[in-house]
């Protein structure tokens, strides 16, 4: 009785491991969440509130802390122009993102791979990731630049 057991067990799990890898094989592969580094003021709030809408949005986030000056020297070494500089600044896939970035212009650009730089929304629009409270919104541009400063508007808001 033991053996009939053992072997009905044993033809079970052959059958369904036989199974397996051909279910596996036709499965989609899960593509890898986006990953990114942003270098933050560590006393703004709104950073805070950015870093919350990207890992809501799928994205792997890694903040890092800084002072002011070295702040501005990592937009400054990263090509971020003067006016597009804010309080913080991401590096995603050898792209900068400055600012108040909505997520969908993010994931836009990583999908298009255009010959810029980076992006950024200079200033703190409210509306803006980051900037929802007390649900006011004004209209603000995504801009595309270049490392030699040339900008375009990438997005309306």
């Amino acid at each position: 009785m033991r053996t009939r057991f053992l072997v009905l067990v044993g033809s079970l799990i052959t059958t369904c491991a036989a199974l397996v890898p051909a279910a596996s094989q036709t499965a989609p592969k899960a593509a890898a969440a986006p990953s990114m580094v942003v270098y933050k003021s560590p006393t703004c709030g709104c950073c805070s509130f950015g870093i919350k809408h990207l890992l809501a949005k799928g994205f792997v986030v890694e903040a890092r802390d800084v002072g002011d000056s070295q702040l501005t020297s990592v937009a400054i070494q990263s090509g971020v122009p003067a006016d597009l500089q804010t309080c913080h600044t991401a590096k995603v896939a050898g792209y900068i993102v400055e600012g108040h970035v909505p997520v969908e212009d993010i994931q836009r650009m990583l999908k298009e791979k255009p010959a810029i730089a980076g992006i950024g929304v200079g200033g703190m629009p409210m509306g803006s990731p980051g900037m929802e409270q007390g649900g006011m919104k004004q209209p603000f541009n995504t801009m595309a630049f270049t490392k030699d400063g040339k900008q375009t508007v990438f997005a309306k808001h």
